[in-house]
């Protein structure tokens, strides 16, 4: 199976989606809280269970970047051991 996107292009989705899923599942969790400093304070308390869902959507959708971006990363490690030349 060939890699469909480069290898620079395959290791950087990779990391970029390690640090979104962590940063925005902090995120979520806060705003799952109803944490004062994100939804206006203690006394009114905004939607954030239904902003927290949102951000955990965006969670499941950088799982599936990590997932496919790490897949092309080892095809072309995969690759380079066979002997084949890298463009």
């Amino acid at each position: 199976m060939k890699p469909l996107v480069g290898a620079m292009q395959a290791w950087s989705c990779f990391v970029i989606s390690i640090f979104a899923i962590i940063i925005l599942s902090i995120l979520g969790v806060l705003y799952r809280k109803n944490h004062p400093e994100l939804v206006g304070g203690e006394e009114d308390p905004e939607n954030g269970p239904e902003v927290a869902a949102t951000i955990f959507i965006a969670v499941i959708i950088y799982a599936g970047f990590l997932v496919f971006c790490g897949l092309q990363g080892l095809l072309h490690i995969r690759q380079s051991r066979r002997g084949a030349i890298a463009i």
